[in-house]
Parts: C-alpha cells; sequence; structure tokens
C-alpha cells in the first residue's frame, strides 16, 4: 500500500475513520435459506423496492429512510449502523447498497460468498477481487455514503489464506474482519491482527454439531489469553435460537465486543426461528441496547436481517427506526 495513500482519502472516509478509531480503541489509524447453506451458492433475484414511507414508533416517535441511522442519540453513544450484505442477499452488492444508503446506512458488512454485480458475474465480494475491482467497489460504495468497516470472511486454518483476506480487508479500509476460525488458529491470526491494524470478532451461529461459537464461553475460550484484538460479533438473534439470554450473554462478553449482528426473532430456543423487525420478538431489544449503552460500547452495530420479507426494506427500516428512536430516547 502506498505510504502517501491518506493524502488521497475523501472527507467522507476520514470521517469514518475517525468514528472507527473512537469506537474500536485498539484500532490502528492507518488501517430464506441459511447462511451456511448460502456459503456454497450465491442467491440472485428480483424484488419490488418496498415503499420509502416514514416509520411511526408505538409512543409516535418518526423516523424515516433519510435520518434512520444517522442521531444525535447515536453519536452520542458511538454506534454507527450498518447493514450485513446477506440482509439483501437476493442482490448483488452493486444494487444492494443504494438500498442500504438509501434507508440510512452509513456501513455495510461485506460478505464473502455473495456476488459484487449482475453485469460481472462471477465476481465474488472477497480478496479474489483484483485490485482495480476492489478500487472500484470502494468508489462506488463511497459514491453512496458508505464505507466497507466490517467485513465477514472466510478465515481458517491455511496462514496464507488469511493474509489475502485481512489484505482485502485492510485495502476496503475495514476495521474488523468478522469469521469462525478454528480454535487452532487464534495464536497466528492474533499475529495478523497486529499487523494489519484490524481487529478479528468471532460470529456466533445457533446451536448445533457445526457450531463451535453458539455459547459465549466458547468464544471466550479462544479470546483467553489473546490480544484485545480479538473479540466477538455478538448475532443476539442466534443466541435466542440456541435458547440463551441474550443480555446475559453480553455480559459474559464483557470487555470482548468488538460489533454487532442486530437480530430479533419469533420464537425462543427454536434454531429456525424467523426474524422480525427489533423489538418485536423474543430478543428482549430495549434491554439489549440498554445493556450496549452499560458497557459503554462503541463501534458498529449491524443489521442483519435474515427473513426474505416480501416487505424487506419497510421492515429492515423499523429495524433502524428502533434502534434510532431508543438512542435518541436513551443517549
Amino acid at each position: 500500500m502506498p505510504k502517501n495513500r491518506s493524502a488521497r482519502v475523501t472527507t467522507l472516509e476520514q470521517e469514518h475513520r475517525t468514528m472507527i478509531r473512537e469506537n474500536f480503541p485498539s484500532a490502528d489509524s492507518n488501517r430464506g435459506p441459511t447462511r451456511r447453506e448460502m456459503l456454497r451458492r450465491v442467491a440472485a433475484g428480483g424484488l419490488a423496492a418496498a415503499g420509502g414511507a416514514w416509520l411511526a414508533g408505538p409512543a409516535g416517535a418518526e423516523a424515516g429512510p433519510a435520518t434512520a441511522g444517522k442521531s444525535d442519540g447515536l453519536k452520542k453513544l458511538g454506534w454507527i449502523l450498518g447493514c450485513q450484505h446477506y440482509t439483501f442477499r437476493r442482490y448483488p452488492l452493486y444494487e444492494a447498497a443504494p438500498m442500504m444508503a438509501k434507508l440510512g446506512f452509513s456501513v455495510v458488512e461485506g460478505c464473502f460468498f455473495l456476488p459484487l454485480d449482475k453485469e460481472q458475474p462471477g465476481l465474488i465480494v472477497n480478496e479474489t477481487l483484483s485490485s482495480e475491482k476492489r478500487s472500484e467497489l470502494k468508489d462506488r460504495l463511497r459514491s453512496l455514503g458508505l464505507t466497507m468497516a466490517n467485513f465477514y470472511g472466510d478465515v481458517g486454518a491455511d496462514e496464507a489464506k488469511n493474509r489475502q483476506v485481512f489484505e482485502f480487508a485492510k485495502m476496503m479500509g475495514a476495521a474488523t474482519v468478522v469469521a469462525e476460525p478454528p480454535p487452532a488458529a487464534f495464536g497466528m491470526l492474533d499475529e495478523m491482527t497486529a499487523e494489519f491494524g484490524i481487529d478479528l470478532a468471532v460470529h456466533n451461529h445457533p446451536k448445533s454439531p457445526q457450531s463451535q461459537y453458539w455459547h459465549p464461553k466458547n468464544v471466550l475460550e479462544v479470546c483467553h489469553g489473546r490480544s484485545s484484538r480479538i473479540g466477538a460479533c455478538c448475532d443476539t438473534g442466534h443466541w435466542v435460537r440456541s435458547g440463551l439470554d441474550p443480555v446475559e450473554c453480553l455480559k459474559m462478553m464483557e470487555g470482548r465486543i468488538k460489533t454487532f449482528h442486530l437480530k430479533d426473532v419469533a420464537d425462543w430456543g427454536v434454531p429456525e426461528a424467523r426474524d422480525v423487525p427489533l423489538g418485536q420478538g423474543k430478543a428482549k431489544y430495549a434491554d439489549v441496547l440498554a445493556e450496549l449503552r452499560r458497557q459503554g460500547f462503541r463501534g458498529v452495530l449491524s443489521v442483519e436481517y435474515e427473513h426474505d420479507s416480501e416487505n424487506l426494506e419497510a421492515e429492515v427500516a423499523e429495524c433502524l427506526a428502533f434502534v434510532t428512536r431508543w438512542a435518541d430516547e436513551n443517549a
């Protein structure tokens, strides 16, 4: 990476980098189907855009797509609202990103198995993109007022492959790689986070024989003895699907929370429970946000809405409105 790169960084990128530095004190300033089913196939299709109507909260407060995700309350708390590309997985990122921007997100969490552009078949949002395509992607996001502060990457035991993932994340300007690496890889990954100045956040899926990090204690085990750059991407919906209390889980993870997947689900202890807008399910979302505030968490909170709803944009907008309204009322 050229040493004079910072001279070419746009105002937008500088602002987001400043916010990320504040929210991640350890960060270096220079730097439908389930997801598991999607790992081996790319979803594509069409959806008529849901209406951009203003959403009124239970107490009559309003938050519209133009303002949701950008409020004094969020700024005071140090919360940056992002969107996981998996939410809009039926669309390549170049189609999904304008939807995210319209809704009011400022951050996109890239996803390593989803497509980049319907006009460029075969290109996936990951380390296989050429330098030219990486720059094209970064410029496209910047033009929409978005940055890729988080990247959900395919991180495993192969050091060379992991290095490519971190190089891609760094070029995209990411502060955090979200992943589910094998326990034996964490010594190598701890060194890599220091080298690249990028945090690693361990993600939890619902309880299953294949999900090694479904319980917070399992995440804490791989964090033990590691630097502060190793932590968690807490997915509250998956905790509820696993029959766990998300507030108690957050208390267990205090001090290791790097980033967050905002998710509420309809049923407790049901791995296949469908997503619902925040505050309408079993995750006790007002209490979840209150616990994050108590801990003084500052960083990226990404909506990941897994229900492939006919009213997807409207339901995602409800999620933004819930967090924005809560922040404005409780910051």
